[in-house]
C-alpha cells in the first residue's frame, strides 16, 4: 500500500494538483480560523497584524493547518484505542439475514487491525497557505466584490508575488518540515468590463490575490516567473522536498495510478460539481446483486446521548442530501473507508467531516457489521463521554441538516431503508449496553 496523504484544505485546486502528480488525498478541512491565528501572533508581540511579514503569515498558517489535521488523527487514535464492547459480524449471504456469526471483543480487533495508527510511514499531513502581494501590499482572500474590484484595478498591467508556506507532518513518527515557495505573476491590461464579467463569475472572491492561473482569470495572466504549481495554492516540488526530507521517497505517496481517476460510472453522477473525489469512494459491485458505495467498505457512527438515569433518550441522525442516494431521508453519518483506514477510523472521520461530531467527544463501545464478503457496513455504537456535550451539525453538502433526534421522534421519520430495518435491533442493544455502562 502506498502511504496515505491527508491534505489539509478543501480547495479543489490543490487537490487537483496532487491528483494529477499522482496523489489522490484524503481532505481534512482544518477549520482553522485564520485571522484569530494571525492577531493572536501579533497581540503577544505587542503588535498589529500588518507588521507579520507575509513570509511568517503563510507559514504559521499552513502549519496551524496542518496541526489541526495532526491532532484530530490523535484523537481519533485515542478513542479508537479506548474502544470497548464487541463486534457482532452477520454475514446475511452465508447464514441468513440477521444472524450473528462471529463475535469479536473491539480491542482485540483493534489490535489485529490497526489501520492508519500502525503505518511506520504516515499519514502525511500537507498544510498550505497562500497570499499575495503587490506594491509590498498583503492582499488574501477579497470575499467581496467590492474588494476584488478594487484590488483587479491595481493588478492590472503590474507584477505581483504570490507566496505559499507549505508545512508536512509524518504522523507516524511525529515530525514536521516547512518551506516556503514564491513566484511572480504579470497581468495583462484588462478592462474594467473584464473585472465586472471577470468578478460575475464569482471566481475572484474566494482565491488569494483575486486570481487563479487554472480558472477563467487564466487569460489575463501574461507570464509567470517561478513554479506555476505554486501559484495554484502547492508548490509540488516544494512538497516533494519536504516528504523526502522526512525520509520518504515521492514515488511511495503515488496511488492515483492504482485507483485511477473515477469514471462517471463509479462515482455519484448527482453529486456536486465541487465534491472532491477521496481515496475509498466509488461503486462496488456486491455479491448481493446491488452496488454498494466504497470501495474499500463504508462505516458510520451510530451516537446516542444518555441522561442522567442511563437511560437512552436521543439519537445523532444525519438529513441526507435529495442528490445522495435515498435522498431526503434520515440515516447515521458515514460513508466510504478511506485506503488504509480500519472501520472505527472510518466511521470517526465520516462523522467529524459530516457531522462535526468529534472522536475526543465519544466513546465507541460497540459495532455491528453486516459482511457481503466484496463489500461490508460497519455501524459503530458511540456514547457521549460523560461530562461532554457533542454538538452535531451539518458541514458539508452531504446533509440538508444534522441534528439529535430523540427515541420518540425516530418513530417518525423518514428512516434509510437499511437502518430502518436494523434500527429495532441497534436501539435495544444500545439500552443494553447503556445498562452495563452506567
Amino acid at each position: 500500500m502506498s502511504i496515505p496523504v491527508a491534505l489539509a484544505s478543501q480547495s479543489p485546486s490543490r487537490a487537483r494538483l496532487l491528483v494529477q502528480a499522482g496523489i489522490r488525498p484524503t481532505i481534512r478541512v482544518s477549520h482553522v480560523d485564520e485571522d484569530a491565528v494571525l492577531e493572536k501572533i501579533a497581540a503577544n508581540r505587542g503588535e498589529d497584524v500588518s507588521s507579520l511579514s507575509v513570509e511568517e503569515r503563510v507559514l504559521v498558517l499552513a502549519r496551524e493547518k496542518a496541526k489541526s489535521v495532526a491532532h484530530d488523527y490523535t484523537h481519533t487514535w485515542d478513542t479508537v484505542k479506548t474502544s470497548t464492547g464487541h463486534l457482532n459480524i452477520s454475514r446475511p449471504l452465508e447464514h441468513g439475514q440477521g444472524s450473528v456469526s462471529q463475535r469479536v471483543d473491539l480491542s482485540d480487533f483493534v489490535g489485529s487491525h490497526a489501520g492508519l495508527g500502525g503505518l511506520m510511514h504516515g499519514p502525511v499531513i500537507i498544510g498550505c497557505d497562500s497570499l499575495f502581494t503587490l506594491h509590498n501590499e498583503v492582499y488574501g482572500k477579497p470575499h467581496s466584490a467590492e474588494i476584488a474590484r478594487e484590488r483587479l484595478r491595481l493588478m492590472r498591467g503590474n507584477t505581483g508575488t504570490l507566496w505559499t508556506g507549505h508545512v508536512v507532518i509524518d504522523m507516524a513518527t511525529g515530525e514536521i518540515a516547512q518551506s516556503i515557495s514564491h513566484a511572480q505573476v504579470t497581468f495583462s491590461n484588462f478592462s474594467d468590463d473584464d473585472i465586472e464579467q471577470y468578478i460575475a463569475t464569482g471566481e475572484p472572491l474566494e482565491v488569494a490575490g483575486s486570481f487563479t492561473l487554472e480558472g477563467i482569470g487564466a487569460a489575463f495572466i501574461e507570464s509567470v516567473q517561478g513554479d506555476p504549481s505554486g501559484i495554484i495554492g502547492l508548490s509540488l516540488p516544494t512538497v516533494r522536498s519536504l516528504v523526502e526530507e522526512l525520509g520518504m521517497s515521492w514515488p511511495n505517496l503515488w496511488n492515483a495510478t492504482a485507483i485511477s481517476a473515477l469514471s462517471s460510472s463509479d462515482t455519484d453522477s448527482k453529486a456536486p460539481d465541487s465534491n472532491i473525489s477521496q481515496p475509498g469512494d466509488g461503486w462496488i459491485d456486491c455479491a448481493c446483486g446491488h452496488k454498494h458505495w466504497g470501495r474499500h467498505s463504508a462505516a458510520g457512527i451510530l451516537l446516542a446521548r444518555r441522561n442522567d438515569a442511563g437511560e437512552i433518550t436521543h439519537i445523532a441522525m444525519q438529513h441526507r442530501a435529495q442528490w445522495s442516494a435515498e435522498g431526503g431521508t434520515w440515516g447515521i453519518p458515514g460513508g466510504a473507508i478511506a485506503t488504509g483506514e480500519n472501520v472505527i477510523e472510518g466511521a470517526l472521520r465520516e462523522a467529524r467531516e459530516e457531522a462535526n461530531i468529534h472522536p475526543e467527544d465519544i466513546h465507541v463501545v460497540g459495532a455491528y457489521q453486516e459482511d457481503h464478503g466484496p463489500w461490508s457496513y460497519t455501524t459503530v455504537f458511540a456514547f457521549e463521554k460523560r461530562g461532554t456535550m457533542a454538538e452535531p451539525r451539518a458541514t458539508d453538502d452531504e446533509s440538508i441538516e444534522v441534528k439529535w433526534l430523540s427515541i420518540e421522534e425516530m418513530d417518525n421519520v423518514n428512516l434509510l431503508s437499511y437502518f430502518k430495518s436494523d434500527w429495532p435491533n441497534f436501539l435495544q442493544r444500545l439500552r443494553v449496553i447503556a445498562s452495563e455502562n452506567k
